[in-house]
């Protein structure tokens, strides 16, 4: 990623990195308000980038211009022969995305649904366009390799999870049930039934898979299951356990 953004001041390329990472784990622990929260800092400082570039002056730190939805219109003054997308199409999406922050359920209590979770997906996905387009700008490379790039940036993209279409697999076959139970759970954005998630890690007995799986994960509070439905979600302890103890190196056969 720093290579990608090295035309930018550390100190802003560092906020970026840092607000971006923020948004994509609040995302994944279903910490909806934050999520959006981060959403309107990472147009405070993406502003601060496209304003610097624009202008030639780089702010030592970003911060809040008086007002996002002005400040973002006025760049698009700029002369025509910056990129566009520095222009008009990144400070348009900003627009948008700090209005999720001002006006939408992270904001306001109302009478209405609640639509925090909805807005937390909508803020993600604007997120990731932004960081694609500032990176495809300040290194000249095309969308994709934007793309592949923040992919590789997000740890909610398990190498280790291979999506068939049809199910998934946790590509290591030494990694313990329980450990490959909350692998397939992390990389979820919903919850999952319990024979759904059996049959991914192809344990043969219902029984002894909620006895020596589920219950155990569930009473450690690593994922939330719900008897009732047969559901099972993962928890940020459970998400926190498989960053901390799979993703960064930890022994995957260890139970």
């Amino acid at each position: 990623m720093e290579k990608f953004l090295h035309k930018v001041p550390d100190n802003l390329r560092n906020e970026l990195i840092d607000v971006f990472t923020n948004i994509e784990r609040n995302y994944r622990e279903r910490r909806w308000e934050p999520s959006e929260l981060n959403g309107g800092k990472l147009c405070e400082v993406a502003y601060c980038i496209i304003e610097g570039f624009l202008s030639g002056h780089y702010p030592e730190r970003a911060s809040k211009p008086k007002n996002m939805a002005n400040a973002c219109r006025k760049l698009e003054t700029y002369p025509s022969t910056y990129p566009a997308s520095m222009r008009v199409q990144i400070p348009r999406m900003l627009i948008s995305l700090y209005d999720i922050r001002n006006n939408r359920g992270v904001g306001h209590v109302g009478g209405e649904v609640n639509p925090n979770a909805m807005d937390a997906l909508c803020v993600l996905q604007m997120a990731k366009w932004v960081m694609c387009e500032l990176i495809r700008v300040f290194h000249n490379v095309s969308i994709d390799v934007a793309t592949k790039t923040i992919e590789a940036l997000s740890t909610r993209e398990l190498a280790l999870i291979w999506d068939t279409g049809f199910r998934k697999r946790v590509l290591d076959p030494k990694m313990s049930n329980r450990r490959q139970a909350l692998c397939l759970l992390y990389a979820e954005p919903n919850d999952v039934h319990e024979d759904e998630l059996r049959d991914w890690i192809e344990h043969p007995d219902r029984s002894n898979f909620r006895r020596d799986v589920v219950r155990p994960l569930h009473k450690e509070r690593k994922i939330e299951y719900d008897p009732a439905t047969n559901r099972c979600v993962i928890s940020p302890l459970g998400a926190v356990f498989v960053e901390d103890e799979i993703l960064k190196g930890a022994s995957f056969s260890k139970t």
